[in-house]
């Protein structure tokens, strides 16, 4: 049966319609046992049994055929042939039947299974598949008059991503790799092709005074074909409703089985203010920078979200990470008060919602700068449950494990970060050359060194730790003339480098390794410490004098002339002459 309501069709043949969609190759088409009786051979087609099939809210299985077309098929039966039927009441009523079947495959043929797009190819795939339903939601583009708006498409993007996320039966691309081909004329076929996945999401928003019009459209790119789409056209205050249809719509169209934790943390709102979600989306954007000036402009926009709205716990997690940010980073005097409130922010958007994983990879990065290396990836842990595609608690989390010394597990965590967003920032690559190099894998750190070099180089950004990286994986693999290239690449692009200045990053629980490191960086030719600035005068080092009379006995008419000119220098106060005891 197929009951319609409105728009939408439900019921037992909707549901064995999708399971014989999704055993359908692209192009093909695959009929029920049902409807292989009343047609039989009455069509110059052939049939493929695939066996019965179980179909979800179905008691028995359903039997299904494979549709050929091929002229030499006529006729043919492959597999298990089924019984005509015997009685001569069915052929009028076959007759009937066998147009609407007819028409009906002609009709889904056209809309439905016929591509609509070219197919990607998994073959040519950057990726192995996940063996799960996988996906990745484009920007969506506004279509809107005023270029202002492109903070509501990109809202509604992040915010179906997020709700995705949360659903342990899918795999959702990152939204730093997704939003990579926002404004550009890029093909669904691409898209899957270069992140390894099935299921593209797509849509667009258009604004207009109070109303808001959305369309989303989910696409298996395997089939080239629609496999959901709606538009919706309602006042602005109903936006979150629409957000939470959509996240529901696609779960649904994927076949995923949400259990109740998993729809409670999808639809659980953290504001219901569209202003503050505003200000809040627009804070988020300018967060992704990593900039001085940016990090106060969207801890701002933060703050204001917060006055419209004092228990959005999503904008005082945000606020909490700018704090972060300043640790990090060294924009604030007080890596220490930074971090404090850092805290206390977290805690803060704990006690209004305590799914949010992003707050427990917070408290579990502060818990390692802090060296409580326990606390960091029992936080960490915390995080990668709620957030099962979340890629940066992943990263993240790996980086306690690395400076716990759990070095494989680091790797493998990462390795689950960067499946997630395959346009990861750069920092993942570094941590994972420095695991590698940990477990003693030299040559997979130097190739994972190289990597983050040549994507530094790309994007503009100085290489020079990932030289220091490669100079001490090669004096640790024995290859000392690359070793010591690499060292004097350091220098030429950073003079100030220094051994000192690395050990300001030493977090490991295990002093030894980080000695490691910096012994093979040291035999490679790097300084201990970083060269001393030059004064603001003209300076000067007088070495000692050289005897050569032969005569040792006139060593001291030598020292003492040295002295005097140092002595004599001293007294200039327009120059800056260093001390007899260092030269």
């Amino acid at each position: 049966d197929v009951i319609e309501d409105e728009k939408r069709l439900y019921g037992d043949g909707v549901n064995i319609a999708a399971r014989l969609e999704s055993l359908s190759e692209g192009g093909g088409v695959c009929i029920s046992g049902t409807a292989f009786d009343q047609i039989g051979k009455k069509l110059a087609l052939g049939y493929e049994f695939l066996g019965e099939q179980t179909v979800k809210n179905i008691e028995k299985p359903v039997r299904a055929y494979k549709v050929l077309m091929e002229p030499e098929a006529v006729g043919k039966v492959i597999g298990e042939e089924r019984p005509k039927p015997k009685h001569w009441r069915w052929a009028a009523i076959g007759g009937v039947v066998v147009l609407i079947i007819v028409a009906g495959i002609l009709a889904v043929w056209h809309h439905y299974i016929r591509p609509q797009f070219e197919p990607a190819s998994v073959e040519i795939m950057s990726f192995p598949l996940p063996d799960k339903p996988s996906i990745a939601v484009l920007a969506f583009d506004n279509l809107s008059a005023d270029p202002a708006e492109d903070y509501l498409a990109d809202g509604i993007s992040e915010n179906i991503i997020t709700a995705l996320s949360k659903i342990q039966e899918l795999f959702v691309i990152a939204r730093n790799s997704s939003f990579t081909y926002k404004g550009k004329p890029v093909k669904v076929k691409q898209v899957a092709e270069e992140l390894g996945v099935r299921y593209v999401l797509e849509g667009s928003i258009q604004k207009s005074g109070d109303r808001i019009r959305v369309n989303a459209q989910l696409i298996d790119a395997l089939k080239g074909h629609h496999i959901w789409s709606e538009q919706y056209n309602k006042h602005l205050n109903d936006l979150f409703a629409i957000l939470d249809e959509i996240s529901q719509e696609v779960a649904v169209a994927l076949q995923v089985e949400l259990t109740q934790g998993d729809q409670a943390r999808i639809w659980h709102k953290t504001t219901d203010n569209l202003e503050a979600w505003g200000f809040a989306t627009r804070g988020y954007s300018l967060f992704e920078h990593y900039i001085k000036e940016d990090n106060a402009k969207a801890r701002e926009l933060f703050e204001q979200a917060l006055k419209l709205d004092p228990d959005y716990a999503f904008a005082w997690m945000m606020l909490a990470w700018t704090h972060w940010v300043d640790a990090r980073f060294g924009f604030s005097q007080s890596r220490a008060e930074s971090f404090k409130k850092a805290i206390e922010i977290g805690q803060r958007a704990l006690s209004l919602d305590d799914t949010l994983p992003d707050v427990y990879a917070l408290l579990g990065s502060i818990h390692l700068f802090q060296r409580q290396h326990e606390k960091a990836i029992a936080e960490g842990k915390k995080a990668v449950v709620l957030g099962p595609n979340n890629s940066e608690v992943h990263a993240l989390f790996a980086m306690s494990l690395h400076y716990a010394g759990m070095f494989d597990e680091a790797i493998e965590n990462f390795k689950k970060a960067m499946r997630l967003s395959p346009y990861y920032p750069g920092w993942y690559l570094y941590q994972l050359a420095e695991s590698y190099y940990m477990t003693g894998k030299y040559e997979e750190a130097i190739a994972s060194y190289k990597q983050g070099l040549d994507r530094a180089r790309k994007h503009g950004r100085n290489p020079f730790i990932h030289h220091a990286g490669l100079a001490a994986s090669f004096m640790s693999a024995g290859r000392e003339d690359e070793a010591e290239r690499h060292a004097e690449e350091v220098l030429k692009l950073n003079s100030t480098f220094s051994l000192e200045y690395m050990n300001n990053f030493n977090f490991y629980k295990d002093p030894t390794n980080q000695d490691r490191l910096l012994s093979a960086m040291r035999k490679a030719g790097l300084p201990e410490h970083p060269p001393l600035p030059l004064p603001d005068k003209p300076s000067i080092a007088v070495l000692p004098f050289t005897n050569m009379s032969g005569d040792l006995e006139q060593e001291y008419f030598v020292d003492g002339m040295t002295d005097d000119l140092i002595t004599d220098l001293s007294k200039i106060s327009g120059l800056f002459v260093i001390a007899r005891n260092s030269v």
